[in-house]
């Protein structure tokens, strides 16, 4: 399985989070095993607002940050697609600007939700959001451009605040792999640039696992009463034991141990996946490398199906570039690329080789070959 978006189960922190649990069981007032707080349990809220200002550069206190059970949950809860006992109505309304390539998941429950989104066209810098318009919010992921790779230049994390300083507008901030930055220090998040302007989401579902189904939304003030009333009364989605238990794992360090050792771990992985293909594939172009948990391959025009297709015949799982491009986005705009997107997080270590093995044979061959 070499697609993208889930980290790798079996390296899953089990004595560390057991112990984590017990203390947590052991330690919890008699109100934990009531009704939750929709805003999530402040021991959790403080010890992100502890690891995020050191890891992320963001700015924020406990009472701005709300707990959810990720990003899908963050996106129903702000444009009114909260399906769990909640209140119903959203907080932002379209159009939402998004990044020409993306998740299509996330296109399909924004257009349940009656969101209309318009693609900005990415460059080797990012989005180009010089191409702003009317809409009232944007959807970014400029820490790691997803799927292409990169991040969004400075410049441009600039002008993206001055728009939404200038429109009243609001930046939504993808952290979905964040801490996983391979060549440099990671990039800081945009949030810290105006704590106002941006809604940054995150969760631990590349980090940690999406078993734990943990996430968090830090919200500019204005917004904290609209998302918790559209969250509902109680909490019907995060567990509370688990908050209590991730609040634990931070705070002894646990998490910072963790992030480090898969950061090493999927590096290594990387490392073996750029040096097979400039073995077995030269002529294959890989971008997107210095941070996450996949990378693009980029092929020769008109193979991108035929490739996915031989792969499939190999007993190879992995998605083409085209999967991931919004279908607004017109070539003029926006020119269409051939691609595979691998990612090397998901195998299990004594599987890893023999699926670069079995990658590298499928790829169509260059010239002359």
């Amino acid at each position: 399985d070499l697609r993208q978006g889930t980290p790798d189960a079996s390296a899953f922190p089990r004595a560390a989070w057991l112990a984590s649990y017990r203390r947590a069981l052991q330690q919890a007032p008699n109100e934990v095993f009531g009704p939750g707080d929709p805003a999530g349990r402040v021991e959790l809220r403080e010890a992100l607002t502890e690891y995020l200002a050191r890891a992320r550069g963001v700015r924020t206190e406990p009472g701005r940050i709300v707990i959810c059970s990720g990003f899908a949950h963050a996106l129903r809860l702000l444009f009114g697609q909260d399906r769990g006992g909640g209140g119903g109505g959203g907080v932002l309304r379209g159009p939402l600007a998004v990044e020409a390539y993306g998740l299509g998941f996330h296109r399909e429950l924004l257009a349940a939700a009656g969101v209309r989104t318009v693609p900005l066209p990415l460059d080797e810098d990012g989005a180009r959001v010089d191409r702003l318009v009317r809409e009232r919010a944007v959807l970014l992921t400029p820490a790691h451009q997803f799927p292409t790779g990169g991040p969004l230049h400075p410049e441009r994390r600039a002008a993206v605040i001055d728009w939404a300083r200038a429109r009243g507008g609001v930046v939504l901030e993808d952290d979905y792999d964040g801490e996983f930055r391979y060549d440099r220090k990671p990039v800081g998040a945009v949030q810290g640039l105006d704590p106002e302007r941006v809604i940054f989401i995150g969760s631990v579902s590349k980090s940690l696992s999406p078993a734990v189904r943990l996430g968090w939304m830090v919200l500019p003030e204005r917004y904290v009463d609209d998302v918790l009333a559209a969250k509902g009364e109680r909490e019907a989605w995060a567990s509370t034991l688990d908050q209590l238990s991730l609040a634990d794992f931070m705070a002894r360090g646990a998490y910072d141990r963790h992030v480090r050792r898969m950061r090493q771990r999927y590096r290594s992985r990387r490392d073996r996946l750029v040096a097979a293909l400039a073995t077995h594939a030269p002529h294959v172009e890989v971008t997107g490398v210095a941070a996450g948990l996949h990378a693009v391959l980029r092929l020769p025009p008109g193979t991108e199906r035929s490739t996915v297709k031989a792969a499939t015949w190999q007993g190879i799982a992995l998605d083409g570039l085209a999967e991931f491009r919004h279908p607004d986005a017109t070539e003029t705009a926006m020119p269409i690329r051939d691609g595979i997107v691998v990612g090397y997080a998901t195998p299990s270590e004594h599987a890893y080789g023999a699926a670069l093995e079995a990658l590298c044979g499928v790829l169509p061959p260059g010239e002359g070959h």
